[in-house]
C-alpha cells in the first residue's frame, strides 16, 4: 500500500541502485532502461534526487518545527550543485538511522541541541558538489567535450560552443556516472546563494494552508481518540466505570492502557467532552504529591550539602579565606511548560504487521523502537510519516515517546482495526507534561577593589534530564550535563572558580526545553556578575570586556550588541539598558535590553539589541528569525511564566493561567549578524538564553534589587 509522503522509490529499489561511496553518501549506480517504468526522480545519493522537470528535491533528515531547516538545509545542497532556488524542493527522509542519523548523537535520527545545520553542513555540501559534478561528467560524455570547459550555473550546463542543457536533459546520463571520491568543495568567497536574502522554501504552502501537520492526515476509517491521564505524576488506575461513557453518541471504545484511559470516538470533540462521564480511581501510592513550596525546601536542603564538582579553578578555599568582601546571592527557577501552538498528536495505523505513523517526529530513530516494543511489530515494519511540527522547543523529543507510544497502546488495544488519531489538549498539554526542570542556584564571589573577581563558587540544584533515558550516554561528567551546561565552563577570566551540582529527585517529569540548562545557567551567572560589578563600582560592558579578552568571539558579538545599542548613552528618567553575552551550542550571542520602569513598578522591555556570531550565515533571514524568535520566548519565560504544584497536582492548566507573551509586549528587535568563515552553528536556540539576564539587569539599574527569582511578573519591586 502507498502511503503519503513516501520517496519516489521504495527502499528495495533503492538499495539496488546505491552503493556507498568514501565520502559518506549514496550515489545511484545502477544504469536506468528507459521507458515507463523508469523513474521520475533519479536518485543522486541519500540526498539529492534530480527529475526529469528539471526539479532538484533536497531529503531532509530533521525535523521543520519552524526553525527553518527546510529552507537552509535545501540551500547548502543548491549552492554547491549551483542549482537556480526556483527548482529546489524538499522532502522530510524517512527513518532509517545508516543513512540520516545526526552525526552528533551516533547511531540516532533526531533533531535538537541546534545541531541541524551544523551536522549537515559538510554532508550536504559534499552530496550537492558530488551531484553536480556528476551532472558535469555526464554533459562531457553527451557533448565529448572536456568536462572542465562546462559551466554550471542556475541550474543550466553550458559549454562555449553553444550547447546547453538543464539538470532534468541529463539527469538519467548522471545517474549513472561515477561519484567523485572527493568533490572539490567552494570557499566562502564563491559562495553565491548561502549567505543571500533567499525566500523560505516553505512560505507559500504555509501561507496557502498546503502545508501538512499532523491534524491535517485522514485515513480511511480513521477515529479520534484523547487519553486520561492520571492527575497526579506516578499514579496508577485503580478502579475505573465507563458505563455511561461507553452509551455515549459517537464513542467506540474506552480502552486501559499503561499510561491512562484511552477513549476512542468518531470526533475528537465527542472523545474529548466524554471524559466528564468516566468514574476514575486512581492509587496515588507511588505518586508526586508534594506542593511546590515542599520541593524548594527540598531542593534548599540539598544546596546545604556538598554537591559533585563538575569545574574546579584554582584553590577556591584559600582565595576566600583571604578575602574580605564577598558577594552572595540564590535563584529559583520554576518548572516551565513548553507550551507550544500545536499540543501532541500523532495518527496510528497498526496492521497485523505493519505499523505507520504520521506525526512530527523529533526523534524517529528512537520513536520506532518504543512502538515496536509496544505493538510486537518488527522495527523495519514500523513507518514514520513526518510532518510539519507547530513548535517543539524540544517537547517532541522524548525518551519514552509518550504521547506516540500512547497512540500505539490505543491502536493495539482496540477490538477493531481502525487508523488512530490522537490528540492531546492544551490541558493535557499543561498538566499532563514534561517540565523544564525547576532549578536552585546559590552563587558566592569574592571580591576586591584593585584586584576584581578573585573567587567564583557555583551551587545548582536541578533534575537530570538525560539520567535513565536511552541518552545517559551523553553525560560528560559526575553530573547530567543538562542542569550544568552554560555554568560549568564560564568564558571569565577568574582565578579561582568551583561549580558543584546536585541531582534532585522528584516524580515530576522533565524534560530539554529550548536552550535546555542554558536557559538558567546564563541567568543565574550574567545577573550576579552584573551585581559583582556594580559592587566594584564598574562598568557591566567595561567588566565583562576586560575577562573575555582570551574569548575573542564573545568579546566581538558583546562589542557589536553594545555599539548598535548606543551603550552608555544618556535615557530618559525610569529607562535604562542591560547587557548579557552568552555561549550556547557553539554560538555566540550578546544582547542589551532597554526596558522603562513605571512608578508603579510595571515595566515593558521596548528594545533589544541582538548580535549573534553563529559561524558562516547560511540564510540571513531565518537567523534574524529564529533570534527574534528565541527573544519572545525567553522574555515570555521571564515575565509571567511558571508551573506550580499543590498537593501534586499541577495549577495551570491553559494559557490564561500559563500566560505567554502576547504580541502587543513584544520590544522592537534588531539583530546583527557577524561576518564569518567558521562553520556554521545553529541558532534555533541560543537566542533565548541572554534575554531574560538583559532584562533584568536593565531593571537591577532602576530598582536597585537584582530578579532572583522568577517570573517576574507584571510588577517589580523598589530597594
Amino acid at each position: 500500500m502507498a502511503f503519503p509522503g513516501a520517496t519516489g522509490i521504495d527502499r528495495r529499489t533503492f538499495l539496488k541502485v546505491s552503493a556507498i561511496s568514501g565520502v559518506g553518501f549514496a550515489i545511484a549506480c545502477l544504469p536506468y532502461k528507459g521507458g515507463a517504468s523508469q523513474p521520475d526522480n533519479l536518485p543522486f545519493g541519500d540526498f539529492v534526487r534530480v527529475a526529469r522537470d528539471n526539479t532538484v528535491t533536497v531529503v531532509i533528515k530533521h525535523l521543520d518545527k519552524g526553525q527553518g531547516i527546510t529552507t537552509g538545509l535545501t540551500a547548502i545542497v543548491a549552492e554547491e550543485l549551483d542549482a537556480d532556488w526556483q527548482q529546489m524542493r524538499w522532502e522530510f527522509a524517512p527513518t532509517d538511522v545508516e543513512r540520516y542519523n545526526n552525526l552528533f548523537w551516533g547511531p540516532v535520527q533526531g533533531t535538537g541541541g541546534s545541531t541541524s545545520l551544523a551536522n549537515s553542513w559538510t554532508q550536504l555540501r559534499r552530496a550537492g558538489a558530488a551531484a553536480r559534478s556528476m551532472l558535469v561528467s555526464a554533459a562531457a560524455r553527451s557533448w565529448q567535450v572536456p568536462a572542465g570547459e562546462i559551466t554550471v550555473d542556475k541550474g543550466m550546463l553550458a559549454h562555449p560552443s553553444g550547447r546547453k542543457a538543464s539538470f532534468g536533459d541529463m539527469a538519467e546520463l548522471a545517474a549513472v556516472e561515477a561519484p567523485p571520491a572527493e568533490p572539490i568543495l567552494k570557499t566562502p568567497d564563491q559562495f553565491s546563494l548561502i549567505g543571500s536574502e533567499i525566500p523560505r522554501i516553505d512560505s507559500a504552502e504555509k501561507s496557502s494552508g498546503r502545508a501538512m501537520y499532523t491534524a491535517d492526515v485522514r485515513r480511511p476509517g480513521m477515529l479520534y481518540a484523547v487519553m486520561v491521564h492520571p492527575p497526579r505524576f506516578g499514579a496508577r488506575l485503580k478502579s475505573m466505570d465507563a458505563t455511561a461513557t461507553r452509551k455515549l453518541p459517537g464513542v467506540k471504545e474506552v480502552v486501559k492502557t499503561a499510561r491512562g484511559v484511552g477513549i476512542v470516538a468518531d470526533s475528537f470533540w465527542v472523545a474529548d467532552q466524554a471524559r466528564q462521564s468516566l468514574k476514575l480511581e486512581w492509587d496515588d501510592s507511588n505518586a508526586e504529591t508534594r506542593s511546590s513550596n515542599e520541593l524548594w525546601a527540598y531542593f534548599r536542603s540539598l544546596a546545604d550539602t556538598q554537591g559533585r564538582a563538575v569545574s574546579n579553578k584554582g584553590d577556591i578555599a584559600a582565595a576566600e579565606d583571604a578575602a574580605n568582601r564577598s558577594i552572595e546571592l540564590e535563584f529559583q527557577f520554576p518548572y516551565l511548560a513548553h507550551a507550544t501552538m500545536e499540543p501532541l498528536n500523532c495518527v496510528v495505523e497498526l496492521g497485523a504487521d505493519s505499523c505507520h505513523i504520521w506525526t512530527a517526529a523529533q526523534a524517529p530513530s528512537l520513536d520506532v523502537q518504543l512502538v515496536a516494543q509496544v505493538t510486537g511489530i518488527a522495527p523495519a515494519k514500523v513507518v514514520i510519516h513526518t510532518q510539519f511540527a507547530g513548535g517543539s522547543f524540544g517537547r517532541r523529543a522524548v525518551p519514552d515517546s509518550d504521547y506516540i507510544v500512547e497512540a500505539a497502546m490505543i491502536a493495539r488495544a482496540l477490538q477493531r482495526p481502525a487508523p488512530i488519531s490522537l490528540q492531546w489538549s492544551r490541558e493535557d498539554d499543561m498538566q499532563a507534561g514534561r517540565y523544564r526542570p525547576m532549578t536552585l542556584h546559590r552563587l558566592r564571589a569574592s571580591i576586591d577593589d584593585k584586584a576584581g573577581i578573585i573567587s567564583w563558587r557555583h551551587m545548582v540544584v536541578g533534575q537530570p534530564v538525560f539520567r535513565d533515558t536511552p541518552f545517559d550516554a551523553l553525560i560528560s561528567g559526575p553530573v547530567d550535563d543538562t542542569i550544568t551546561e552554560g555554568g560549568s565552563k564560564l568564558p571569565y577570566a577568574i582565578p579561582n572558580l568551583r561549580m558543584e551540582a546536585h541531582e534532585a529527585r522528584t516524580g515530576v517529569p522533565v524534560l530539554w526545553w529550548r536552550s535546555v540548562g542554558h536557559s538558567h545557567n546564563a541567568y543565574a551567572t550574567e545577573v550576579f556578575l552584573d551585581e559583582l560589578a556594580i559592587a566594584l563600582n564598574r562598568d557591566p560592558l567595561q567588566l565583562r570586556s576586560d575577562l573575555l579578552t582570551e574569548h575573542p568571539r564573545h568579546l566581538a558579538v558583546l562589542k557589536l550588541a553594545a555599539d548598535k545599542a548606543g551603550w552608555g548613552k544618556k535615557l530618559p528618567a525610569g529607562r535604562a539598558q542591560g547587557l548579557c553575552v552568552h555561549e550556547s551550542f557553539n554560538t555566540f550571542v550578546a544582547q542589551v535590553a532597554e526596558v522603562t520602569l513605571a512608578d508603579d513598578g510595571s515595566y515593558s522591555v521596548d528594545r533589544v539589541v541582538c548580535a549573534v556570531d553563529c559561524g558562516i550565515a547560511v540564510t540571513p533571514d531565518v537567523i534574524r528569525a529564529q533570534m527574534e524568535g528565541g527573544i519572545g520566548f525567553g522574555l515570555s519565560s521571564i515575565s509571567s511564566e511558571s508551573i506550580s504544584l499543590k498537593k501534586g497536582l499541577v495549577e495551570q492548566d491553559n494559557y490564561p493561567n500559563y500566560r505567554p507573551l502576547r504580541i502587543d509586549k513584544m520590544p522592537r528587535i534588531e539583530v546583527h549578524i557577524m561576518p564569518s568563515n567558521e562553520p556554521p552553528t545553529g541558532v534555533g536556540e541560543p537566542g533565548t538564553p541572554p534575554i531574560g539576564p538583559a532584562v533584568a539587569n536593565a531593571l537591577r539599574r532602576l530598582t536597585g534589587t537584582p530578579i532572583t527569582r522568577l517570573p517576574i511578573g507584571k510588577r517589580v519591586s523598589f530597594a
